[in-house]
């Protein structure tokens, strides 16, 4: 694997992935009591790491199906798109009933893997796009586990269901690109480089700010979760 990526990823990679760091280090302090079940800390941060995680990955998806090379790549793009887009209906339907305040623009850290995923093309952009997304997928993919395994919280609970889908969903598609470093993003999962808390957390919206909506593709196969209130989906028809 070329030198530029590995210097990308070791610049780059996770010590969240998804952008922020808890604000405290006991994430199972409960913050808030509400009808869906207690909320903690690693609860509400967990929210806020979905939503940033579409905040970046929704625009490199966007890129893919522009700049790649190979139909695996744009597939895979198409996947990042469809399925944040959905997860992101969830976070900002969830947020306002969990009292969440949801950012409208992505970490420093993510930002700086949308510039450079945005200055590569080619052949190149492939292989970064491939590695980067496959070692922060694989990254998040723990942290949803736990979140499933330990929250009191229907609403995060059904957040990490479908969260866990749609990672499971983006690692496939990327390996499937055929242009995977399984060396390389394993050991940045493993062995993550520590950055400061002002790289890895978005920035709260601006006063007044409009809130950031990612739009479903037409051909959208992902859906967001089912609320309590919702209208029970129509019957399908069948025709005899």
């Amino acid at each position: 694997m070329g030198g530029a990526l590995s210097l990308t990823l070791v610049a780059l990679a996770y010590p969240t992935m998804l952008g922020l760091k808890t604000v405290s280090t006991d994430s199972q302090r409960i913050i808030a009591q509400t009808q869906w079940g207690p909320l903690t800390e690693g609860d509400r941060d967990f929210v806020v790491k979905v939503r940033a995680a579409g905040l970046w990955e929704y625009p490199v998806g966007q890129m893919a199906v522009k700049k790649g090379t190979t139909k695996e790549v744009v597939t895979a793009g198409e996947h990042l798109i469809d399925g944040h887009a959905a997860l992101d209906t969830t976070c900002r339907r969830i947020a306002p009933m969990l009292n969440i305040q949801l950012p409208n623009v992505a970490s420093p850290q993510q930002q700086q893997f949308v510039a450079q995923l945005n200055s590569d093309s080619g052949k190149q952009f492939d292989s970064d796009f491939a590695n980067i997304l496959r070692t922060t997928h694989g990254s998040i993919f723990t942290t949803i586990a736990k979140i499933r395994s330990t929250t009191k919280n229907s609403l995060v609970r059904a957040l990490a269901d479908q969260a866990n889908d749609t990672v499971l969903d983006h690692i496939t598609v990327m390996e499937k690109t055929g242009l995977v470093d399984f060396d390389q993003a394993l050991f940045q999962q493993t062995f993550p480089p520590k950055l400061p808390d002002s790289e890895v957390t978005p920035p709260p919206p601006a006063a007044g700010q409009p809130q950031v909506v990612l739009t479903p593709p037409p051909n959208a196969t992902s859906t967001p979760v089912a609320l309590p209130g919702d209208p029970a989906p129509a019957p399908s028809s069948t025709v005899r």
